[in-house]
């Protein structure tokens, strides 16, 4: 008989929050009781408000508490917004907020949505006639129509429902194939639409087989349905254009800005090593307005790093120009949101988030995300060809560094003025604050 491993536990999803906590205290925390108690705090102090995120996430024993901030003067197709951006790197907001504020009065953000389709995936193995498969595709459609009429009859009637359907096969894995069907699913995200209509789907697939390929041999054997996180076609774009000259600064000419700023898209576009964190860039400011909105920034995320590597060889999300004396820098980016169903209407603060934004259409919530993250990668590339990152970075880090040695009030706000034009460090700012605590 195999022996139980020390602190494993059975039930523990049915234990109350308190039970839970004591189980944390006694077996993993039982070094560290200040911790117990500062789980305590960060629950909301009225019950019913605390049952909504209770119910968001299994066996819930605190909330974790994450800084949900405002960057201002951005304007997106003429109209001004304030964009809501839940973040914990210091830096982000600021960077996004400052890049907005230059565009501001440069025409700002002009965006598009290029096309707006969900995907997803039925797969299946089968021994058939893979040329007579396919000359059934359309009537496969139909019945799948059929099927989920139930399904798809209040999506219809918004302008949405299921809109093509793909065959495809892959020769490296023989008798592997797949339904690639296309959604529109309006305002909502819909990946629960999505996988409701697979699954019915995917029940009946074998009597539609029976029915419309009676001689085959083969009846094809279901894997998985599901909808797919990589949406191409899901695809929006941002752009900022301005006058070569608008872009001098005291560091280089318009001119010389816009060879270097070229030069290092350039650099994310051939180099992989550059383009991961040249494209995490563009996602710290797409993610803290998805987290904000209450969206799925990690089905985001890899869309988006999918869509960078579609040629082959993963890419800079965003490229640039220099045309007839102006600059152009743009991004083409999938991003696969809803502003109605999911947390975007359990969340207090994401419903918040919405109305802040003037309660916008999925499409339009995709313009204003891609904008986000265009304005964070302008920021991040200027502040390399200029300064460099860290000066910014590191002025935004220096009340981290400050909370983490416990400086008092006074202490901050002396350190924050001595900090104002010299560089910070981590021992600079320690030593500051030491020399301070011996006069």
């Amino acid at each position: 008989m195999t022996q139980a491993i020390p602190h494993t536990v059975q039930g523990f999803s049915k234990m109350s929050k308190e039970k839970k906590l004591k189980w944390l205290e006694n077996h993993f925390l039982s070094e560290y009781p200040e911790s117990i108690e500062i789980l305590k705090k960060y629950t909301l102090a009225d019950a019913n408000d605390q049952i909504i995120y209770d119910r968001i996430a299994e066996n819930p024993v605190a909330n974790y508490t994450l800084p949900y901030g405002i960057a201002p003067n951005f304007v997106i197709n003429d109209k001004a917004y304030a964009i809501p951006m839940v973040t914990e790197e210091s830096s982000v907001i600021a960077a996004a907020a400052g890049a907005a504020k230059f565009w501001m009065n440069r025409g700002g953000f002009q965006c598009k949505v290029i096309d707006s389709v969900k995907l997803g995936q039925i797969h299946f193995y089968w021994n058939g006639d893979y040329e007579t498969l396919f000359s059934l595709k359309s009537i496969f459609l139909e019945k799948l129509k059929t099927l989920s009429k139930s399904l798809t009859e209040n999506m219809e009637k918004r302008g949405g429902g299921i809109l093509d359907l793909e065959l495809k096969r892959f020769p490296e894995e023989p008798g592997y194939y797949q339904f690639l069907i296309h959604f529109n699913t309006c305002n909502s995200m819909g990946a629960n639409f999505i996988n409701s209509i697979l699954e019915n789907y995917a029940q009946n697939l074998k009597d539609i087989f029976l029915d419309l390929l009676p001689q085959s041999t083969s009846s094809p054997e279901i894997v998985m349905s599901i909808l797919s996180n990589y949406t191409p076609d899901c695809l929006v774009r941002a752009e900022v254009s301005c006058p070569i000259d608008e872009l001098q600064s005291k560091h280089l000419s318009g001119k010389e800005f816009c060879e270097k700023f070229s030069r290092a898209i350039k650099i994310a576009e051939i180099d992989t090593y550059r383009a991961t964190t040249h494209n995490k860039g563009i996602m710290n400011g797409i993610d803290a307005v998805v987290m904000a909105t209450g969206n799925d920034f990690r089905a985001i995320e890899a869309s988006a790093h999918a869509y960078a590597a579609k040629e082959g060889k993963y890419q800079s999300l965003s490229h640039c120009r220099i045309e007839d004396g102006h600059f152009y820098f743009w991004m083409d980016i999938p991003i696969a949101v809803g502003t109605v169903g999911g947390l975007t209407n359990i969340h207090p603060l994401a419903h918040i988030s919405l109305q802040i934004l003037g309660q916008p259409s999925a499409e339009n919530l995709m313009q204003i995300i891609a904008s986000a993250g265009l304005a964070q990668n302008f920021a991040a590339v200027k502040s390399l060809i200029t300064t460099g990152i860290q000066q910014g970075h590191m002025k935004m880090h220096l009340l981290n560094i400050l909370n983490h040695i416990k400086s008092s009030n006074e202490e901050t706000q002396q350190a924050v003025a001595y900090f104002k034009d010299k560089v910070v460090s981590f021992s600079a700012v320690r030593n500051y604050i030491l020399a301070i605590r011996n006069d």
